[in-house]
């Protein structure tokens, strides 16, 4: 049994939820964060010090993590070594690098469209701050739809890990009520993974 404490709403912990759900893996999600709290608690801080989400501990190995694409890392090394964790190392290292970018490039450039447009009233939205997420965003998408036009996947010619925590970010990036250009490759790909079994429950829910 693997335990995840998370809200769905979080976009880290739909990336745990997603790759166990690929993988067939029993999930016991507690909600936590946001109005369900429970991460300021001492408890909860032993055992992931950022009090953030998410937060798993896998039963079989004793295992706590608290970043969601170690997470996914983790479980698709454990139960799909070869297919979703790619063995050849050039593949993998693909996989790796599309990872750490929408964690370190992509997630960061469109944060605050996604809190503006979602999690602000109208009242006190800020537009400037949506335009410059956008002025952001826009060229990695360019980058994305230039990669997908040459690869099926993220990683190559099959779904791995790597396209996981992608394509979570572009259900939200989507999912905002503004307008977006068309890009047919990675409108493509983000067809493909979001009719994934796997995906259900993740990609088909609305934003909060």
């Amino acid at each position: 049994m693997l335990r995840l404490w998370g809200r769905q709403s979080s976009i880290n912990v739909r990336k745990v939820v997603w790759a166990a759900q690929e993988l067939g893996l029993p999930l016991q999600r507690t909600d936590a964060g946001g109005q369900f709290g429970l991460v300021r608690e001492a408890a909860y801080l032993q055992r992931n010090p950022n009090g953030l989400v998410p937060l798993m501990e896998d039963d079989d190995t004793g295992l706590v993590l608290w970043e969601s694409n170690a997470i996914v890392r983790y479980l698709c090394a454990r139960h799909s070594a070869g297919k979703l964790y790619p063995e050849e190392l050039p593949a993998r290292f693909v996989a790796e690098q599309w990872m750490d970018w929408q964690q370190t490039t992509l997630n960061p450039a469109g944060r605050d469209a996604f809190i503006q447009w979602i999690r602000t009233p109208f009242a006190q939205r800020n537009s400037a701050l949506i335009a410059a997420s956008v002025a952001a965003t826009e060229p990695l998408l360019d980058l994305l739809e230039q990669h997908l036009a040459r690869s099926p996947f993220m990683a190559g010619e099959h779904f791995t890990m790597a396209d996981i925590p992608i394509g979570c970010e572009m259900h939200r990036w989507w999912g905002l009520p503004q307008e977006r250009p068309a890009r047919p490759a990675l409108e493509r790909w983000y067809r493909t993974v979001s009719t994934r079994p796997g995906a259900r429950g993740v990609l088909d829910q609305p934003l909060a």
